[in-house]
């Protein structure tokens, strides 16, 4: 027996084009989630792929502590769903104080792409279609690279005159031992050579002592000799 309920062809084209619509937009919610959750395991959509101490976000480091303008801009918006934690950052790039990041609303499938310098937004540009987003952000990451090529210089610099500074601090310290050792080297050799001079005129003095003293000891071995002749002679028998 055949049964009749068949659904007209318009009727299921209908209904398979909103099935595919709810997928997409599934599909592309859990892909942002999933793809979140991976690069940080602490992530959820409301505290910005996890903790600020485990690595630099944008949205766990003050970036909208303070309004920076009043109005219906994009960077006003921006800081109020950062405040309000309905937007997830999915990608940032830093250099030097400068950053982009990329920021994912899912409620309305919006993409913000920030352009910022410290905390201060600079330019923010908001989206639906994800390309242009991404296309934004690459433009903004390489703007950071140019506009922080100035400051990562000048850090360089800066570390390279302090690295230089200590090692003629420490130079100066070496050449300064070894002055003091030099110094005592020239002290010390001129007090040898004032005492060598001594020694030499207490041996020249010594010397003509020792002169002095054998001429006398010669002297009366002669006068001696002269007396004993003497005394010998006294004592011999007169001649017959």
């Amino acid at each position: 027996m055949k049964s009749n309920n068949k659904w007209p062809y318009g009727v299921v084209r209908v209904v398979l084009l909103a099935c595919a619509v709810v997928c997409t937009t599934t599909y592309a919610a859990t892909t942002a989630t999933t793809a979140l959750a991976a690069q940080d395991p602490a992530s959820t959509p409301g505290n910005a792929l996890g903790d600020a101490s485990a690595r630099r976000s944008l949205l766990t480091n003050g970036a909208a502590d303070e309004p920076q303008a009043q109005g219906d801009g994009n960077v006003t918006e921006l800081q109020q769903m950062i405040r309000d934690g309905k937007v997830v950052e999915m990608r940032t790039t830093y250099n030097g104080s400068y950053g982009a990041s990329l920021l994912f609303y899912p409620d309305q499938m919006l993409y913000y792409v920030a352009l910022f310098q410290q905390k201060k937004f600079w330019r923010v540009i908001k989206t639906q279609t994800d390309t242009r987003a991404e296309a934004v952000y690459a433009d903004f990451a390489k703007s950071t690279a140019q506009l922080a090529d100035s400051e990562i210089r000048r850090e360089k610099l800066q570390a390279e005159n302090a690295f230089a500074d200590r090692l003629i601090a420490l130079q100066q310290q070496r050449a300064n031992r070894l002055q003091a050792d030099v110094d005592v080297a020239r002290a010390q050799q001129s007090q040898v050579v004032d005492r060598q001079a001594q020694q030499q005129e207490a041996i020249r003095t010594l010397r003509a002592q020792q002169d002095a003293a054998q001429a006398e000891l010669r002297a009366l071995q002669t006068k001696v000799q002269d007396l004993q002749r003497q005394a010998d002679g006294d004592l011999m028998p007169a001649s017959q």
